[in-house]
């Protein structure tokens, strides 16, 4: 297997449990442990899985030629009560408008994303369950 695109990213820690960061010359993000001024780091894991397969619903329904008009993500994780307090469950809801969606094509969308496209669910320990749900608007 070859060698994709390689990523770096930097956090400089700000106090308390803050870190502002992000690729080197490209937006920057502020993660807090105690969410007070941004997100957690565990929130922002769950934005990034959300946000990815967002992406990807997306990109795949907008080449459907559907007229997408929105896409929301909510996506809810169970964590672990001991440490370390990582995620157990994902669950991706989704809630999709577009002039001519059907369920099955937007159902198709987020099953390819989720089991071939996303790469941050990829990146993440295989035996997290996840799931989703759709809502057409």
């Amino acid at each position: 297997m070859s060698e994709g695109q390689r990523r770096t990213v930097t956090v400089a820690w700000e106090g308390g449990e803050r870190f502002r960061g992000g690729a080197p010359g490209g937006a920057e993000i502020v993660v807090d442990g105690e969410a007070e001024v941004g997100p957690s780091p565990m929130e922002a894991l769950l934005m990034a899985a959300a946000g990815c397969m967002g992406a990807d619903v997306v990109m795949i329904l907008e080449k459907m030629r559907v007229g997408l008009a929105t896409c929301r993500v909510t996506v809810t994780g169970m964590r672990r009560a001991e440490v370390p307090r990582r995620y157990l469950t994902m669950h991706f809801a989704f809630e999709i408008g577009a002039e001519r969606v059907t369920e099955r094509k937007a159902q198709r969308a987020i099953d390819l994303s989720m089991r071939k496209y996303c790469s941050v669910l990829h990146s993440l320990a295989p035996d997290i369950a996840t799931n989703c749900s759709l809502v057409l608007l």
